[in-house]
């Protein structure tokens, strides 16, 4: 059975935080209020609706099919420690005070609170994305290269995975994006998605629109014990190696409250 890192290494910010990325800082990403000045929306980057091939031949990848998704929104970076921070007061991060770091040890409750703060702060109608809609998004929508990691077939060039990762998260927007300009769809941290996980979900996965199992997958057992029903998580993050930052890549686990992340998304 594979083993997926979970844990980051204690870091210092301090370095880090006194150099401008050169792509995007947490200020960057984000957008102020009029009435009270507070950083809370990112910036959003469309994704034209289409028809792609989701999944792969490894392991609960399969099978391949074609999945049609209507236009839709997506969060350019990784919500970060700042963005977190000026919604919901404090930080959950395993190393807080990296402002630009993607905010992690998040539980998929957690980003629901946050969300439903954020709607109500905004007056919008953010959520997460689909699974399909990750995969789309990250693989490049309309513009696809069909690379095997979200941007490159040289996963260095766009992920912070264990490679070169130091196993710590590293601040957004830091490697190459992706065809759409997307940071860090690949590496980083985990980031989750709305869907529950179901291993069989598609064999069974409408064309247009999938969302994933429609009512809460039953509890299972293994040599562990009872197992809860899971939400999906993808992309990999900074402790693994790259098989995991693959664009098809689905983890079977929930990863509880260690190293997950998550970026916003919104339908067009």
């Amino acid at each position: 059975m594979a083993v997926l890192v979970t844990t980051a290494s204690s870091i210092s910010c301090s370095q880090s935080n006194s150099k401008k990325s050169l792509n995007a800082t947490a200020l960057d990403s984000v957008k102020t209020t009029g009435t009270t000045g507070l950083i809370i929306e990112q910036e959003m980057v469309t994704v034209q609706g289409g028809t792609f091939a989701m999944g792969g031949n490894e392991e609960n990848n399969k099978p391949i099919h074609n999945v049609t998704l209507s236009s839709f929104k997506i969060a350019k970076y990784e919500t970060t420690q700042a963005q977190w921070e000026m919604v919901m007061g404090k930080n959950p991060a395993s190393h807080p005070g990296c402002a630009d770091y993607p905010v992690h040890s998040i539980s998929w409750e957690m980003v629901q609170t946050f969300i439903a703060k954020l709607n109500r702060l905004t007056g919008k109608h953010y959520r997460l994305p689909t699974e399909a809609e990750w995969e789309y998004a990250a693989r490049g929508g309309r513009k696809s290269k069909n690379f095997e990691f979200a941007g490159s077939n040289d996963i260095k060039a766009v992920a912070w995975t264990s490679l070169d990762s130091g196993l710590n998260p590293h601040p957004v927007g830091q490697k190459k994006p992706n065809e759409l300009g997307l940071y860090d769809m690949s590496g980083n941290v985990w980031e989750w998605c709305n869907d529950w996980y179901d291993e069989n979900y598609y064999r069974k996965s409408p064309k247009n629109n999938p969302t994933g199992p429609a009512t809460k997958p039953p509890d299972k057992k293994n040599d562990d014990g009872l197992i809860p029903p899971l939400r999906v998580v993808r992309g990999g993050n900074s402790g693994n190696g790259s098989a995991y930052s693959r664009v098809a890549s689905r983890p079977k686990y929930r990863l509880g409250y260690h190293s997950i992340g998550f970026r916003l998304a919104s339908s067009s």
